[in-house]
């Protein structure tokens, strides 16, 4: 298990800055420390996704005004910690971090935009994205468990 010392500084990264990574910097936000910086981008800039918003909600969370941004975009280049959710994201902070003192971790995260069915079945893949990002937090950076299904 990585150290649970909450970094000061936290990008999370995936495919599109669209659905994993903003929802894990929405959960962040949410859940650890204000004086910890949390921001999200993407290899490549996508749309926002309403089912985000949507499964967000439900927790009494939401991205306010976020919009998808890339690597590229960002103001800030250093972190203490870069989160990838996707295989391409996780190549791409390698790369980006090759000359940088940073620790990268790969946390495996389905993509819940290939869901297909009803609205529900849709919704459902969401949520499993979503719960799946809680328990990693509370394991990774020692956020009560309780806390989290709490809120």
């Amino acid at each position: 298990m990585a150290d649970a010392k909450s970094p000061r500084s936290i990008l999370f990264m995936c495919r599109m800055n669209s659905v994993r990574s903003p929802m894990a910097e929405a959960i962040a936000r949410h859940r650890l420390s204000p004086s910890t910086f949390v921001t999200s981008a993407g290899v490549r800039a996508g749309e926002r996704d309403p089912f985000v918003d949507a499964v967000l909600a439900e927790d009494d969370m939401a991205l306010d005004e976020h919009q998808p941004r890339t690597i590229d975009d960002l103001e800030d280049d250093y972190f203490d910690l870069i989160v990838t959710l996707a295989p391409e994201a996780h190549h791409a902070a390698l790369e980006f971090t090759r000359s940088m003192a940073v620790d990268v971790e790969y946390w495996p995260t389905p993509d819940p935009t290939a869901a297909t069915g009803t609205r529900d079945q849709i919704m459902s893949a969401y949520r499993d994205v979503r719960e799946r990002l809680k328990a990693r937090m509370a394991e990774r950076f020692a956020v009560d468990a309780q806390k989290i299904d709490a809120d």
